[in-house]
């Protein structure tokens, strides 16, 4: 499909991050665009204020009419858009119109750039947000899509060109395999998604798969421990990139880095967790592998900021913390966990957590209670549903009564802030990938009128 011969760019689900970063890309090339979403948020409003027409209510009517024209006009829809949504119906029965997944359109975007792609369970958004970053301070004429609001640019959309792209490569619902990179890398495959995959086993064959979409002639990066051939990084041993002589200072990492070729020396990076250092870690190697200066990347590195519901501060005073973060996977909370210990030990950490689908708290039940009960206090909120019906017997009580933690309970939204305010918590940690970040501004706005 040629993309010059389209006018006009529909979104059924223009709300999701991915997709509003892909309408953002057609919007800043001349392209009509217009789309659909549940419900309207920061980032539907963000949308309206480029000019791009949203409604939040699922008709025909709706459509704009210069997005009826099937010859000038492409649809993009995501996969958590239900079946029966009447206007995915709609387009469908029209076999006039070119109707693709936003996955195939970012691999139609990406196809004739330089294509640099961050894949793996956890990490993408984070990892694919600091490379974007570095290649933009190195003035690498680039088109970044983000998974999240990067916190330098207030956007999940980076562009100073075309000829190159960084790109999440998402594991859901097979999406990467549209994607051929000329880098990516491979930051983890812990079970998810079994949903779509049913088996781990299965999951890891996809990443397999992924593995060998690489372009002739190009790298894979692996975390070091994963079962599949690149070159490797890890934290403190023996991976070709890696990560040596770890100091916190003031909150911050300083480090140095060992290459195949050199040593790179007093590295300064400013968000916490080992999880996050890993991230800065493959988000260096790559940016080298590209060919940027290294020490224009250290200095890069420095200035970067973070991606809104990444372990965000909200609050940070000597007598209080409020971090907001999106952890919804057993390997996240943990890694939440640990940064939060290794940054504030000795602290009491209450913990609120909104799980996140009912077959992926079905699939993770013993390991969510497992993490979860290492924070001091438990507040948990019913499951979000996001695409997915009740399943029968999966419900927040039962995951509750499966944690070892005397100070626990479960709660509702309406309640949520004033037990909250009745903790005496040092730290304040919000998990969870639902509609917990809405609730995060009145929290914020509470625990300061106390």
């Amino acid at each position: 499909m040629n993309l010059n011969t389209i006018d006009n760019v529909y979104f059924i689900g223009i709300g999701g991050i991915g997709m509003s970063a892909l309408a953002r890309y057609f919007k800043a090339n001349n392209k009509r665009v217009a789309g659909y979403d549940k419900t309207p948020s920061d980032v539907t409003r963000a949308l309206e204020t480029l000019g791009i027409e949203v409604h939040f209510n699922d008709s025909i009517a709706n459509i704009p009419n210069a997005f009826l024209n099937y010859d000038t006009t492409l649809v993009v829809y995501t996969p958590a858009i239900p079946k029966d949504n009447m206007e995915l119906v709609h387009f469908k029965n029209n076999r006039g119109f070119s109707l693709l997944k936003r996955s195939e359109v970012l691999g139609l975007i990406t196809k004739n750039t330089f294509c640099l792609a961050v894949a793996g369970t956890h990490g993408k958004t984070t990892t694919s947000s600091i490379l974007a970053h570095l290649l933009y301070k190195c003035n690498v004429p680039l088109t970044g899509f983000l998974g999240g609001i990067s916190e330098n640019y207030n956007s999940n959309y980076i562009s100073k060109g075309t000829e190159v792209s960084v790109v999440e490569a998402d594991e859901f619902d097979r999406s990467f395999l549209t994607l051929s990179p000329d880098i990516a890398c491979i930051t983890s495959m812990d079970a998810d998604h079994l949903d779509i995959y049913g088996k781990a086993e299965v999951l890891q064959e996809s990443f397999l798969e992924f593995s060998k979409r690489i372009k002739d002639g190009g790298t894979l990066f692996v975390k070091n421990g994963l079962p599949i051939e690149g070159l490797t990084y890890g934290i403190e041993d023996d991976s070709d990139y890696t990560a040596l002589h770890i100091k916190i200072d003031n909150g911050s990492y300083i480090f140095d880095v060992k290459t195949p070729t050199a040593v790179i020396n007093n590295i300064k990076f400013n968000l916490p967790g080992r999880h996050n250092l890993s991230n800065a870690l493959i988000a260096l190697a790559m940016a080298l592998e590209y060919g940027c200066n290294p020490q224009e990347l250290v200095k890069a590195l420095e200035s970067y900021a973070g991606v809104k519901r990444r372990f965000t501060y909200q609050i940070k005073t000597d007598d209080l913390v409020f971090i907001d973060d999106y952890a919804h996977h057993p390997e996240e909370i943990k890694a939440a966990h640990q940064a939060v210990r290794e940054m504030y030990p000795g602290k009491t950490v209450l913990a609120v957590f909104q799980p996140h689908l009912f077959s992926r708290t079905r699939d993770f039940i013993d390991d969510f209670a497992k993490q979860l009960a290492q924070f001091d206090e438990l507040l948990l909120l019913d499951i979000y549903p996001a695409r997915e019906l009740p399943i029968e017997g999966v419900t927040s009580q039962w995951l509750l009564d499966k944690i070892k933690n005397e100070k626990k309970e479960l709660v509702s939204k309406s309640d949520l802030i004033s037990k909250i305010k009745a903790s005496d918590a040092d730290v304040i940690i919000t998990l969870g990938a639902g509609d917990i970040g809405a609730e995060v501004k009145h929290i914020k706005t509470a625990l300061y009128d106390n």
